[in-house]
């Protein structure tokens, strides 16, 4: 049995959320950069190069690249063999996003009781967590500054299974068509088939994670991320609404087994602040 401070995974966790927000993962910019050279749209164009700017000074002057500093979302992929010594594991990441937020001068966004009073926590807890036990003795930590722009635009739909794969692929591009310039595009778009409802929402979610414009190794679901990619770029939303060719940088498509009598889709967007960090204890 392997044993982990529960402080190691608090200063993990604030040092992560921190570089998030500061830094743009280098596949990001990379795609950013390539959807630059092939808008077509002389205003699609200036929008993308004021990302690429904006990018570049939260990087070199270590501040936030949006204002929105998105909930904390946290995956955790906990070893099997590993114990958390001297703390909770949950208050430990708590703590992290605690300290995050406040050494980081980053916005604090959430706020109790959503349906009444409204009252921000002034320290962007609690984090949003979901753990998986895992073979191995090691503790991996993915986090998620997640937009609120972005995650408002979340759909799910329990299709019928006789709507087919054209049913999957209208519902994604209807999806992104009326989310319009709310989520901030060009986004990465995120799709989870099968599973329940709660799962195929996390799927969604999970592939936002992947490598951005990476296909799936399945295929069949590589050739439906083009397609709906393809489609979506139709739309003719562009680059923060103003119009063009690059509403979405990607279509990533995660895929569950589902009951017979089910064909659960979810769609999870991403705005261009495409912010993830993970680290492995």
């Amino acid at each position: 049995m392997r044993e982990i401070e529960a402080k190691e995974i608090t200063q993990t966790v604030s040092r992560l959320f921190q570089e998030a927000n500061f830094f743009l993962p280098a596949d990001v910019l990379a795609s950013l950069k390539k959807a630059k050279d092939t808008e077509e749209s002389p205003v699609g164009r200036e929008v993308l190069d004021r990302i690429l700017e904006n990018a570049d000074i939260a990087a070199k002057e270590q501040m936030p690249l949006c204002q929105d500093c998105g909930v904390a979302v946290v995956l955790i992929e906990l070893g099997q063999e590993v114990h958390v010594t001297g703390g909770d594991l949950y208050a430990a990441v708590n703590d992290g996003v605690r300290q995050a937020y406040d050494e980081g001068y980053l916005r604090k966004s959430m706020v109790r009781q959503p349906h009444s009073a409204r009252v921000n926590t002034k320290d962007n807890t609690p984090a949003v967590i979901y753990t998986d036990v895992v073979p191995g003795d090691k503790l991996k930590i993915t986090v998620m500054p997640k937009g609120g722009g972005a995650e408002n635009m979340t759909r799910l739909a329990m299709l019928t299974p006789s709507r087919g794969q054209q049913g999957i692929i209208d519902f994604v591009v209807n999806s992104v068509d009326e989310a319009g310039s709310n989520p901030c595009p060009p986004v990465i778009v995120g799709v989870g088939i099968g599973g329940t409802a709660e799962r195929t929402m996390m799927l969604a979610k999970r592939a936002l994670l992947r490598k951005v414009g990476e296909p799936s190794p399945d295929v069949g679901v590589a050739e439906l991320e083009k397609e709906i990619l393809e489609r979506v770029n139709n739309l003719g939303i562009g680059p923060m609404g103003y119009g063009g060719r690059v509403t979405a940088l990607a279509v990533h498509v995660e895929v569950f087994p589902a009951h017979i009598a089910s064909m659960p889709v979810a769609v999870n967007l991403q705005c261009h602040s495409a912010r993830h960090k993970e680290a492995i204890l």
